[in-house]
């Protein structure tokens, strides 16, 4: 299943929901690196986009999204709707990105 079989509304554009199977998740947990922390620190400094911290977050994202679509297709979906992401700070420094969505069988629409 690719990203393509996925959307944040309750819909897949040119299919029809014929089962849903529930919800579904990833969740990954990221904590920073010391080089990381001292060259985000670094351009918190400088100002401007802070790409240590971006390229994290965006990791963090994706190992989420797929680790959600893994457990989709353990259940027998084909496709996930309503998407959403979350996050939280575990502890300083860690944080917790959950993503999450309903698994759903489609078929295209005749």
């Amino acid at each position: 299943m690719g990203p393509e079989m996925t959307s944040t509304t309750f819909t897949l554009d040119g299919h029809q929901i014929v089962q849903a199977l529930g919800v579904v998740r990833g969740v990954t947990v990221r904590s920073r690196s010391i080089i990381g922390t001292t060259l985000a620190k670094l351009q918190t400094v400088l100002g401007g986009h802070i790409t240590m911290l971006t390229t994290l977050c965006e990791r963090a994202r994706e190992d989420a999204f797929e680790i959600m679509l893994a457990h989709a297709q353990r259940r027998g979906a084909n496709a996930v709707v309503g998407v959403r992401y979350d996050a939280a700070e575990v502890m300083a420094g860690v944080t917790e990105v959950l993503c999450y969505g309903t698994a759903v069988v489609v078929e295209p629409l005749e």
